[in-house]
């Protein structure tokens, strides 16, 4: 069942969010200049490759555009709280930059939770279309609560891991300039406790799914899940205890990145599987 412009609002909005989210990384960036002098220091960009001013410039041109694509997929004032919940998350992506991501839990939690809101905003924005009164709709609406309520947990837990990840990964630079992280404040085994927790639920969430829908025989989505989503999560979990160095986690961080690629390719499978 199709409803008149819903694929234009879905890629405006999937633009928007990435617009939004490539902002705040250049904005985190720009804060960051001293911390990856020291973290990654063949890698800095600001004021090597591109300067300061140029930094804030692209920052206001992608959080602008952003926020136009927004209020083109989401008219106003019809969805004036959803256009305001995106102005809000370029506000918090910059306080993030500046100081929140310096204090424990509260930037990983606001990460993870801007992450999940990129799943959020698209089913909100389709909620009054979904509640049209008849069978078919309402069904589908269940449907379409549960596959958002499913991958905005999963992308609210994989960004809380890997968040954690990078914190432990960085922790040189970011005890120099006053930060107080998780692995500066915890220390590096509770840190791998706490991850490691998380990374257990994920998995444990992610086969008691794949236990249901074995009887709707789903059996090409639950192979994809088993060796693209829960075996690399079990990899990570094995080799979190033994990673010592920054390189490890590195190692670690990618694999999670990767795992998020994965994660959202599924959706994929609602296609094959009405």
């Amino acid at each position: 069942m199709r409803f008149p412009g819903e694929q234009k609002q879905f890629w405006l909005l999937l633009f928007a969010s990435v617009l939004i989210a490539a902002a705040g990384y250049i904005i985190n960036d720009y804060f960051d200049l001293n911390i990856d002098q020291i973290n990654k220091p063949n890698k800095v960009v600001v004021n090597t490759i591109i300067g300061r001013r140029w930094v804030i410039l692209w920052h206001l041109v992608f959080s602008l555009l952003g926020l136009i694509l927004t209020l083109y997929a989401l008219p106003f004032p019809t969805y004036l709280l959803l256009i305001l919940a995106n102005i809000l998350s370029v506000i918090l992506l910059l306080l993030y930059s500046a100081s929140l991501k310096k204090k424990l839990l509260i930037g990983n939690v606001l990460i993870s939770l801007l992450t999940a809101w990129v799943i959020g905003i698209i089913f909100l924005s389709k909620r009054d279309v979904l509640l049209i009164n008849n069978q078919t709709a309402e069904l589908l609406h269940i449907r379409f609560f549960r596959f958002t309520v499913l991958y905005a947990g999963f992308a609210f837990i994989i960004s809380l891991i890997r968040e954690v990840i990078k914190d432990i990964e960085d922790v040189e630079g970011d005890r120099k300039y006053g930060c107080k992280t998780m692995p500066i404040e915890w220390g590096f085994n509770a840190s791998k406790v706490f991850v490691a927790v998380w990374l257990v639920v994920l998995i444990a969430i992610i086969i008691l799914l794949q236990m249901y829908v074995v009887a709707f025989g789903w059996w090409m989505s639950i192979s994809y899940c088993i060796l693209f989503i829960i075996v690399p999560l079990v990899w990570v979990l094995y080799r979190l205890f033994k990673a010592q160095s920054a390189e490890d986690f590195h190692q670690l961080s990618s694999i999670i990145k990767l795992i998020m690629l994965t994660g959202i390719l599924s959706m994929l499978f609602f296609k094959l599987y009405p």
